[in-house]
């Protein structure tokens, strides 16, 4: 291998990394359209809190009825859990939609709800693990900030 060839491997070698940490054209249009959904109706919206006793929550202030494997009765029988995925767009990038609703079965109100968007992929293919971006963040649009939002540890004994 001559020197101007090594010296251009090594170059090119050198620029992998620049040129993993560019963003694509497919992934600033899905980004772009991630951030025009979220401020569409992205977030948590409140519409009645329940207050309920310390001892249904666990030492982090997370509820400890919460089963995500049983489905609307995740929640136990006295809420329901709906939990939505909807792709916008799949393959690479993706784009999807988040949906979380608790709802009172007794009455059948809606308490609280969480929308988010997401988009995974659609870097430049190598060895990384492929970017993401996520709107709001995941610690302010997951099921775990809605129910910390919804229910509330009442302080009385």
């Amino acid at each position: 291998m001559g020197l101007l060839q090594m010296k251009f491997s090594l170059a090119s070698l050198a620029l992998l990394p620049v040129l993993a940490g560019c963003p694509t054209q497919d992934q600033i249009t899905t980004d772009a359209e991630v951030r025009r959904l979220c401020a569409v109706d992205g977030g948590v919206k409140i519409y009645e809190a329940i207050k309920l006793p310390t001892e249904k929550f666990n030492q982090w202030g997370q509820v400890n009825f919460y089963r995500p494997d049983q489905g609307e009765r995740a929640l136990g029988t006295e809420y329901i859990f709906r939990s939505e995925e909807k792709f916008y767009r799949t393959g690479n990038p993706s784009l999807i939609r988040y949906h979380h609703e608790v709802i009172r079965r007794i009455d059948n109100k809606k308490l609280g709800e969480t929308t988010s968007y997401g988009r995974g992929g659609g870097d430049i293919p190598g060895p990384w693990e492929p970017s993401n971006l996520h709107c709001p963040p995941t610690s302010e649009s997951s099921e775990t900030a809605l129910f910390k939002r919804v229910f509330l540890q009442s302080n009385e004994e």
